[in-house]
């Protein structure tokens, strides 16, 4: 698989939905290489500069080398040595948790439950496959939760994502114990064991880092939605 094929998989999600990136959300699914699909990725407001910060940091010639959007969406060794802005890395989750506005608005009761269902949908969660037939895959996770003072972990529930579109023709069937990467609601892709690890880790990290802001109230701002 190569990276534009990747990004696809990670990004379709939210742009189905409308969040981010082109207007035509099929077309991300069409071609997958290109200079097409370049000028479609570039449209991603969130992604598309944090793939070119790794790509600068580690002599990548090109944003959508597949190890670079590996490193923004799961995470792997490039990004230790990218670094970042803020004691934050180029990782999706460190745009979801610390950069858009939605942390920010968890001491705000009025807007506790949607914020908090905004930044679990939208970061990369992990999840482990329980069942999948006819384009639905049962898989449990760990939802984030707020105790007031704190973002974290709950305990492993399950609930439903949805395997359909150019995702089916993407992935080799699940079986119950795959653990795969989720997006939205989404499947995105299976999960390689030092992947996983990786996932949680630089999640991990970036959830600290909002912890730590979230107690002195530090002010949150960035694009609206990944």
């Amino acid at each position: 698989m190569n990276g534009p094929a990747m990004f696809a998989r990670y990004a379709f999600a939210p742009n189905q939905l409308g969040y981010c990136g082109p207007a035509d959300a099929g077309a991300l699914l069409e071609g997958r290489t290109g200079v097409r699909f370049r000028a479609l990725a570039k449209q991603f407001e969130g992604a598309w500069p944090q793939l070119r910060v790794i790509a600068a940091a580690t002599g990548t010639a090109d944003p959508l080398d597949r190890e670079v959007v590996e490193a923004y969406w799961v995470g792997n060794r490039l990004l230790d040595r990218a670094g970042g802005a803020d004691d934050g890395l180029p990782h999706h989750s460190f745009q979801v948790f610390c950069h858009y506005p939605w942390a920010g608005l968890l001491h705000d009761e009025r807007r506790t439950e949607h914020a908090l269902q905004v930044l679990d949908q939208c970061r990369i969660r992990w999840g482990k496959v329980i069942s999948a037939a006819g384009g639905q895959v049962v898989v449990e996770s760990r939802p984030l939760v707020w105790d007031g003072v704190r973002l974290g972990l709950g305990l492993p529930s399950r609930d439903t994502a949805t395997l359909g579109l150019g995702n089916v023709e993407l992935i080799e069937p699940l079986r119950p114990g795959d653990w795969v990467s989720l997006h939205w609601g989404w499947v995105c892709d299976r999960l390689s064991p030092p992947q996983l690890v990786a996932l949680r880790h630089y999640s991990a990290y970036h959830l600290e880092l909002v912890n730590q802001r979230l107690g002195g109230r530090t002010g949150m701002s960035g694009p609206r939605i990944p």
